[in-house]
């Protein structure tokens, strides 16, 4: 067998033949690499390396000389998994692939997300794969789809549980009758001895359980013994080994009693059909209630319309929502939900958003304003332009964020995984030492004895509960969250969130409406309104700030043309207006520009005090004018503020604004620590000292600027209403953009948690107490032997308490309304008229 490994990469950031030898030597300078060798024409690279590199050096390597490998992601739907064991063993067989960075299982919702070097690893493979380790799989499809096939899934295997725990039942129900009814009811042991005969007995009770065993009991034994051969046991091991031994031990006993000890030939059908029965009747619930935990995505899935009438020639066609494409023209009746997202080209009505953002009240939308797949329309007729489809749509990618978010894996899971790995098979040496000892130190007759405590042991032991004990509660804590209007990107900003001591608050577009207007201009001397406002207005013209579109707002239309446009990220502009100069921005931009204030420093700070923003526009070196612009708080925002120390959190306030500005707002809200006229990179750093202070923080954003604080939080909480880069830096995302969803966000983090915690404690501390008993532990000291069946019961019952306890989330209640409107408090008379 070869040393070495050959691995194909595909390479981005490749222009030239210098980048090709760049990246080729950074490959080559890895420990173990024997040859690397990079094409520039197909971006790939060749690397010939020892067994047991990693490829995390790899990819480390060319990420650090600056050409990343490329990266794909697949999902597989996986059935045959059982418990925490299967899930081992599936990562196990993945991450054995070559090219595989990661996978992450989910017992749950029978899925794995893998991610893989593009060119190193196909798709197919993976699925193949998991296949050959005993797991059948295969790629999840589109969204909706794969939506729709899951549940038929999920219920086809409730359905054919259901039958054979009924078959199974059917023919149990004899032997149960016969066997412990007797031992229940002397008369009925003296009728059968006395009109069927012990021996006929067993012979019917014989044919019944083989019959149960090699029908709806086959499943244990086809998975459990290869899983066992492979050195790999699982549940379904554990149950096949203790229904195999009470029913070898049983015919043995029937058929060639000589065998056994005088005294010890002793029938335990019953135990072996019971434990059948039962543990069908187990699954077939947990089945049940695993199909629940993925309602959320269903109910989110199932928003989407099959079909939408499609304008072509005049005459509006129903069509398939698959057959939609970008650009066609969509007419939605009253009532009806839309079907892609678009662009109004006609129509006005009130469409209710509820359903995506949480927002109860009815948005205005007209002529220009976008509309949103999966919302419904109010009482008037629309015509829109499609401009996203498919999985391209607001509801498509809220589906995959929740999708991915739910298939994470918290920290807290780590422990579970390592002890999981090792469970099983202590739990068949535990059975083995059993059955010795009993043999040994037991009463006479000891053999049955024994046989009866290492069966027990088997079939009571449950990895199911403690493998389904974290998953389950993500699962449906972030589908409730998604249902609130709170989106968790990363599924590990649930544990990190129920840690958090301090809430760390943007102030545009979070605190407030992100919709400012100008209050008020003075003017230097020598300069008019009018010009100030046409000069300032066409300069703002060409930025998306918020603060820029209410300057240009008033400057009104007719506005000349900008040219040699410069955004300087947090000072403010610079650009050429009708052959002349103009800088418009923060104080800071004209103390760096060396521009004096002159008398208008003082009416700047006077402005600040009020609690409006101070902007100061000057034109060919030579100061203008300062504005006042003013941001409305937030109608939720007080609210939310008030419930953070209702929660005994901080709350800190970082801006760019002036300090005199913050310090105002943060008097009027009540918040703790403010950090002003914060640059963004300067915003990491104030985070960084409110860490240190305070301990584990959140910080809630919504621009571009905000990012790179996002990003460094513990916890990074993105407006929906932001740009896309800082949804794209943050851990969560609120739909609606009102604050009151950060509060939350901290209550579902809060009892997922305390969720799974619980279920973890019931999982371990079942299986550390219960496994003693059921080795007899007690016998000794008058205690109980526990009965196989009973075990069994036992064990059944143990996962659907994880999976029922888990399902009580989906019953939690938003901590604040957002239907429920807040009175912003009160400021001076004249601030609250301009705001």
């Amino acid at each position: 067998m070869s040393d070495t490994t050959q691995i194909s990469l595909h390479i981005t950031g490749l222009s030239c033949a210098g980048c090709a030898g760049r990246a080729e030597r950074a490959l080559a300078a890895v420990d173990g690499v024997r040859s690397a060798s990079v094409n520039l024409a197909n971006a790939t690279g060749q690397v010939e390396a020892a067994q047991d590199v990693a490829l995390t050096d790899l990819t480390g390597a060319l990420t650090d000389a600056g050409y990343p490998a490329a990266e794909s992601q697949a999902v597989l739907v996986i059935s045959g998994m059982n418990c925490a064991s299967c899930v081992g063993r599936v990562e196990k067989a993945l991450l054995a692939v070559p090219g595989v960075l990661s996978a992450s299982v989910n017992l749950a919702n029978e899925t794995a997300q893998i991610r893989y070097l593009t060119g190193a690893a196909r798709a197919a493979d993976l699925a193949r794969k998991v296949t050959e380790a005993g797991y059948p799989a295969r790629l999840s499809g589109a969204v909706e789809d794969e939506a729709e096939q899951a549940s038929q899934r999920k219920a086809d295997e409730i359905s054919a549980l259901g039958h054979q725990m009924l078959i199974a039942a059917l023919l149990t129900l004899p032997v149960f009758l016969i066997e412990m009814g007797g031992h229940m009811v002397p008369a009925l042991h003296h009728w059968v001895a006395a009109n069927i005969g012990m021996q006929n007995s067993y012979l019917l009770q014989f044919a019944l359980t083989t019959l149960v065993l090699a029908g709806p009991g086959r499943q244990f034994y086809a998975k459990g013994f290869p899983a066992l051969f492979r050195g790999a046991p699982d549940m379904n091991a554990l149950v096949a080994l203790g229904t195999a031994a009470a029913y070898g031990f049983s015919v043995i006993s029937t058929f060639a009693p000589r065998l056994l000890p005088a005294g010890t030939a002793n029938v335990y059908y019953e135990a072996a059909a019971v434990i059948v029965v039962l543990i069908l009747t187990g699954r077939f619930l947990e089945a049940r209630a695993k199909g629940r935990t993925g309602a959320a995505i269903r109910k989110l899935a199932g928003l989407q319309p099959k079909t939408a009438m499609v304008v072509a020639g005049g005459d509006a066609v129903e069509t398939p929502v698959e057959e939609i494409g970008a650009g066609d023209l969509i007419r939605v009746r009253p009532g009806e939900r839309i079907a892609v997202d678009g662009e109004i080209v006609s129509g006005s009505s009130y469409i209710d958003e509820s359903m995506i953002s949480g927002e109860p009240v009815p948005v205005a939308k007209s002529r220009g304003d976008e509309v949103t797949a999966g919302t419904i329309n109010g009482n008037s007729a629309l015509e829109f332009r499609a401009t996203r489809v498919g999985r391209d749509t607001v509801l498509a990618q809220i589906i995959r964020m929740v999708e991915q978010a739910q298939g994470a894996k918290l920290p807290v899971q780590g422990l579970v995984d390592r002890i999981t790995l090792w469970f099983v098979p202590a739990v068949i040496a535990v059975a083995a030492l059993t059955v010795l000892a009993w043999s040994v130190f037991g009463p006479a007759p000891s053999l049955p004895l024994a046989l009866v405590a290492g069966v027990s042991v088997l079939i009571i032991a449950c990895p199911c509960a403690m493998g389904l004990a974290t998953p389950t509660s993500i699962m449906v804590g972030i589908g409730r969250a998604a249902q609130m209007g709170v989106l968790f990107r990363k599924g590990d900003a649930l544990q990190r969130l129920q840690e958090v001591k301090v809430v760390a608050l943007d102030k545009t577009g979070t605190l407030t409406e992100g919709r400012p207007a100008l209050t008020e201009l003075i003017c230097a001397e020598g300069c008019t309104r009018e010009e100030v406002l046409r000069l300032t207005g066409a300069a703002e013209a060409q930025s998306e700030h918020p603060i820029a579109r209410a300057i240009t707002a008033a400057a009104g239309k007719g506005l000349p043309k900008a040219s040699g446009f410069e955004a300087i990220p947090g000072y403010g502009l610079r650009a050429e207006v009708e052959g002349r100069v103009v800088l418009a921005g923060a104080a800071r931009l004209m103390a760096r520009e060396g521009i004096a204030f002159g008398a208008l420093q003082a009416e700047g700070e006077r402005l600040a005090e009020r609690g409006e923003t101070p902007l100061y526009a000057a034109v060919d070196g030579r100061l203008a004018a300062v504005i006042a612009v003013a941001d409305p708080i937030k109608p939720g925002t007080p609210a939310a503020i008030k419930a953070f120390h209702e929660q005994g959190l901080k709350v800190a306030m970082i801006t760019g604004d002036a300090a005199a500005t913050a310090q105002a707002i943060a008097r009027r809200l009540g918040i703790d620590a403010v950090k002003a006229e914060c640059l963004p990179a300067d915003k990491v750093k104030a985070l960084q000292e409110l860490q240190a202070e305070h301990g584990t923080l959140a910080f809630v954003g919504d621009g571009i600027n905000d990012a790179p604080a996002l990003a460094a939080a513990d916890a990074g909480i993105a407006i929906g209403t932001g740009t896309d880069v800082a949804i794209e830096a943050a851990d969560v995302v609120l739909v609606s953009g009102d604050l009151r969803g950060v509060v939350n966000a901290l209550t579902v983090s809060r009892a997922t948690m305390r969720n799974i915690r619980q279920n973890l404690g019931w999982a371990f501390g079942y299986n550390v107490l219960l496994i003693p008993v059921a080795a007899g532990l007690l016998y000794p000291f008058g205690g109980p032997l526990l009965s196989p069946a009973l075990a069994a019961g036992a064990m059944a019952l143990s996962s659907v308490f994880v999976l029922s306890n888990a399902l009580r989330l989906r019953r939690l209640k938003p901590a604040i309304d957002e239907d429920q409107a807040a009175p912003a408090p009160k400021a001076d008379t004249k601030q609250e008229a301009r705001a």
